[in-house]
């Protein structure tokens, strides 16, 4: 079943996220309701087509409270990152009550935004985003889980930490798998996927992949973005170098958080290729943006160049945060 475009009222999970900063405007131009949900004390208010509540989606009173009167719950949160630790049990802990609530509140659909299965063990991250999209498609409520790899855009963790190689490496050792495979995706074509799916005629849970036109590998994704920006990186192929010793690069390059930026990188390990991309037939919409376009696009709208940073320099940061000594800082 599809939902009636002027019934539509939808719950929007993770609204400050990523994603949810750019599908937010677009749901609201699409003649949607949205009820957006911050984890601020402080909502910062209604305007036409939209209201924002205050809700931690690990507090049932707050899940039951946000969804009273919805008919679409788009689901964006995850619990990983900062270091947390048992993320996966509270990503699948927190799938299940909002499924189940939803339920309760009679909403008619869920859409979930997962990650694209590899072809071997998935990394524990994958793995998680996985099993959240199975605990939302057993429950009574129809759920669509939409499957992403790499998401191209400005605030994409996975964007912010391959930019950062590319554009701080002096040189790039690349072990084997940087021959892992993956079709990534412009977050503008990822909101269109999304927002259509609340009329993909849905009579039973359904999960799709959502690719990008290009297939390209680790070391192509890197290459790319460093020639965007005129620069020639020399490259060594290193095969001892396992994704967990070569993630520790990430300490001493990338502006991502470390814990989130390694368990990123750990899900690499393997090809992440779509089993097929059907949906886009479905909706029928084809992706816009080229690898390469999207890279572009990415790296001329960014804030402020990242610059190139010696091994030197990135270096001496490093030791810098690890022996400064750290001062707790209690509110006067």
């Amino acid at each position: 079943m599809s939902i009636q475009r002027g019934a539509r009222r939808v719950l929007l999970t993770g609204a400050t996220g990523f994603v949810g900063k750019a599908l937010l405007p677009a749901l609201v131009k699409a003649g949607c309701h949205v009820r957006a949900t911050t984890r601020s004390a402080k909502p910062p208010g209604k305007s036409p087509g939209l209201e924002w509540v205050t809700c931690d989606v690990g507090r049932r009173e707050d899940v039951e409270r946000a969804l009273q009167g919805i008919d679409v719950v788009i689901f964006l949160v995850h619990a990983m990152g900062a270091g947390a630790h048992g993320y996966a049990q509270t990503e699948r802990r927190v799938a299940q009550e909002l499924r189940d609530a939803a339920a309760r509140a009679g909403v008619a659909r869920i859409i979930y935004l997962g990650g694209v299965a590899p072809s071997s063990e998935p990394s524990e991250h994958l793995k998680s985003r996985l099993a959240v999209g199975e605990v939302l498609r057993a429950g009574p409520v129809p759920a669509i889980e939409l499957r992403a790899s790499m998401i191209i855009g400005n605030g994409s963790a996975s964007w912010q930490i391959v930019r950062d190689l590319a554009m701080r490496l002096p040189a790039m050792l690349l072990p084997s798998w940087t021959a892992s495979r993956t079709c990534p995706v412009d977050i503008e074509d990822v909101v269109v996927a999304l927002v259509r799916a609340l009329d993909v005629p849905l009579p039973a849970s359904a999960w799709y992949d959502i690719p990008g036109p290009d297939t390209v590998s680790g070391a192509q994704i890197l290459s790319t973005i460093a020639s965007l920006r005129g620069r020639r990186v020399p490259s060594l192929r290193v095969p001892f170098l396992s994704v967990s010793l070569s993630s520790w690069w990430l300490k001493l390059v990338t502006r991502a958080d470390f814990s989130l930026a390694r368990e990123l990188v750990l899900g690499f390990k393997a090809d992440l290729l779509p089993t097929d991309d059907r949906y886009w037939g479905e909706i029928d919409y084809r992706p816009r943006w080229t690898f390469e376009a999207a890279a572009r696009k990415a790296l001329k709208d960014e804030p402020w160049p990242p610059g190139v940073r010696g091994v030197a320099g990135v270096l001496e940061e490093t030791l810098v945060q690890l022996v400064s000594p750290r001062v707790s800082r209690q509110p006067h």
